[in-house]
């Protein structure tokens, strides 16, 4: 069974190799700059607001989705191998950007389910004004 889906996801790189859209890297797409531990740390950002993420387009917020999320692989590969090296978390810790990083794909979450009500909110009204006929007018008109 494993064999199969081992050879269903090559295949799939490969199509996707093949269009262009899709650079397989291994490994290495687990570790920052290619390091197991980063000998430096260098200046992080903050995490996205929810006021920021409602002006992104469906695409800009499942690309950043995925951006997140191979950061928090990075991050916790990085946790683990500090944890097998015996690294004290007090010398090595990334407990800050993780937390960044929950935090905006929280956000992304929230701001993805305030979309879907207000479409499934969208379709109710669009539905009930469809189904009354156009000759009857509402409570509401017929009291102005």
């Amino acid at each position: 069974m494993l064999g199969r889906i081992g050879v269903a996801a090559q295949q799939l790189s490969a199509r996707r190799a093949a269009q262009g859209g899709f650079v397989g890297r291994g490994l290495d797409e687990f570790f920052d700059q290619g390091m197991r531990l980063p000998a430096k740390r260098g200046p992080t950002g903050r995490a996205w607001s929810a006021s920021e993420l409602r002006q992104k387009s469906w695409e800009d917020l499942q690309k950043l989705w995925y951006v997140v999320l191979k950061e928090r692989n990075v991050l916790a590969s990085q946790r683990e191998e500090s944890h097998r090296l015996g690294i004290s978390p007090q010398f090595f810790t990334n407990a800050s950007r993780i937390v960044k990083c929950k935090k905006t794909m929280a956000r992304i979450k929230t701001v993805l389910n305030e979309r879907q009500i207000a479409w499934d909110t969208a379709q109710k009204a669009a539905a009930a004004g469809a189904a009354q006929p156009a000759g009857e007018s509402t409570p509401t008109e017929s009291a102005s």
